[in-house]
């Protein structure tokens, strides 16, 4: 049966001894499932409307010597339009794949109302409700198969692809909606945002390395044993690889636009094992990461080049499965 949703938020990003972001967001989709494996999502329209509650001298220290991250934090209105696509192969198949495609736009068509009133497309500084619009194009893509080994242990297969291009109205993405790697669904070797964009890193911004480590492209495969060890408790073993890049050169980035140095030298990789309890409803998972390789230079010349266990060792805990 076709549903229409209608949703609203409100969501605080809270960063100790950094800042305090507001986000309200809104929602209209229709969702169509016109076979038993195949399902469409069309969001008219989904907006998120940004601002700084409040913000720290340390951290506005960081803006005043980074343009990118104070372009990408400013307040701002993003104005999406959205469509999503997943494919999810019959139940009966052993080896099944589910494959989940994303396509949005944000802003266009507040730029064809502004050229029809006089104002250029590449015009920065246009506003909607007193605050600069976002524009781009977003797209990305997820599969995941799935290899059922025997009758309580599979193997799963997962990769992940993205890329956002800011345009017109925008020089660069909202920081919001910028790729990242690293925690808990991706490597899992590395915290969140601690990884990119590309080979960049810079020791001396390591304390604030999720404030800028985003980028416009992302990759990540990861590969995941799952066998039953007793009851419902499984145990996991696991492969990951991922990073972003920056589609266009940043000179606060240094080497970390796409395309500079090799493609299999730039993906930090980890490996690890993992506990999953499966209450039926949810499942509560336990995961130990252990690095492999940094995609930069760690003064180590081997493949294996992490200096330090413990630079490279992560632990998460979450709910669900990571994919």
């Amino acid at each position: 049966v076709p549903t229409t949703t209608l949703k609203m938020s409100s969501d605080i990003i809270s960063r100790a001894n950094y800042f305090k972001r507001h986000i309200v967001s809104g929602e209209w989709t229709y969702s169509l499932q016109t076979s038993a494996t195949s399902r469409h999502l069309f969001s008219p329209l989904v907006f998120s409307y940004e601002y700084m509650r409040s913000s720290t001298a340390a951290f506005d220290s960081v803006l005043q010597v980074n343009p990118y991250l104070y372009y990408t934090m400013q307040d701002q209105f993003v104005p999406k339009m959205q469509y999503t696509y997943t494919y999810t192969s019959p139940t009966n198949l052993l080896n099944p794949i589910r494959w989940q495609t994303t396509i949005s736009e944000a802003g266009n068509l507040l730029s064809l109302g502004y050229m029809a009133a006089g104002k250029k497309w590449g015009d920065l500084g246009k506003e909607m409700f007193n605050n600069p619009y976002a524009q781009f194009v977003k797209v990305e893509t997820d599969l995941v198969k799935t290899w059922r080994l025997t009758e309580h242990s599979t193997l799963v297969g997962h990769a992940a692809l993205g890329a956002i291009w800011a345009y017109g109205n925008s020089s660069k993405a909202p920081y919001g909606e910028q790729f990242y790697v690293g925690g808990a669904n991706s490597v899992r070797a590395f915290t969140v945002r601690s990884i990119g964009p590309g080979h960049y890193h810079n020791d001396a911004s390591a304390n604030i390395y999720y404030l800028d480590q985003t980028g416009d492209l992302m990759f990540q495969a990861n590969l995941e044993y799952r066998p039953r060890l007793f009851g419902n408790l499984y145990g996991a073993l696991f492969l990951d690889a991922g990073n972003v890049w920056l589609m266009h050169g940043d000179d606060m980035h240094p080497h970390g636009k796409f395309g500079e140095g090799g493609f299999f030298q730039s993906l930090a990789v980890g490996t690890g094992f993992g506990l999953r309890y499966d209450l039926d409803f949810l499942v509560l998972r336990l995961d130990f990461g252990v690095g492999i390789h940094y995609p930069y230079d760690t003064g180590k010349s081997s493949y294996y080049n992490i200096s330090k266990f413990k630079d490279a060792f992560a632990v998460h805990f979450a709910v669900g499965y990571p994919f």
